[in-house]
């Protein structure tokens, strides 16, 4: 059985990712409306990732005896005025993830259950990758954005991403 607080933390992160998923979801309209189907898709791609990670959670909940409480999941409120807004936005929010995660981590650690460490690990891991990813999809836009052709290119590029589920998934 996991410590009520770990529970809790875990819990309240489940939701977190449904908001994330959510979130991107939101980016992923902002370029469809803007035209830009390559960035929709590979946000859309990044909400099923972020609601992957939301099971992988409540599966590691439910498997330890506690019992899941979804929340009401906030509107994201953001209006963007640039097409380098929403990826700014994704990075700060992958960098809030990170933070959420490692804070879990910390009262896990604090409580020498290993359990939950090792479980963490593949989601600290997880959130390296997220905020590079975040990041260097920024860099691009701010080198080649400014550029029709360069923006298209860059656009095709996202088009091509393909979801795969993640390994932890299939534990």
């Amino acid at each position: 059985m996991l410590d009520k607080k770990i529970a809790d933390l875990i819990n309240t992160q489940v939701n977190k990712e449904l908001y994330s998923a959510y979130l991107y979801l939101d980016f992923a309209n902002y370029y469809e409306d803007e035209g830009l189907d390559g960035f929709a898709h590979w946000y859309e791609i990044q909400a099923q990732e972020e609601r992957d990670h939301a099971m992988m959670m409540r599966k590691y909940l439910l498997d330890n005896g506690v019992r899941v409480t979804f929340e009401a999941i906030e509107k994201p409120d953001k209006e963007y005025k640039c097409h380098t807004c929403p990826l700014q936005a994704g990075l700060e929010h992958e960098q809030y993830v990170t933070s959420l995660i490692t804070a879990i981590y910390k009262e896990a650690a604090n409580q020498s259950d290993y359990k939950t460490m090792q479980f963490l690990d593949w989601f600290i891991k997880e959130q390296v990758e997220e905020e590079k990813n975040a990041d260097d999809l920024l860099k691009k836009m701010k080198l080649f954005g400014g550029d029709s052709k360069g923006l298209y290119m860059l656009n095709q590029e996202l088009a091509s991403r393909v979801y795969t589920p993640a390994a932890a998934l299939s534990d």
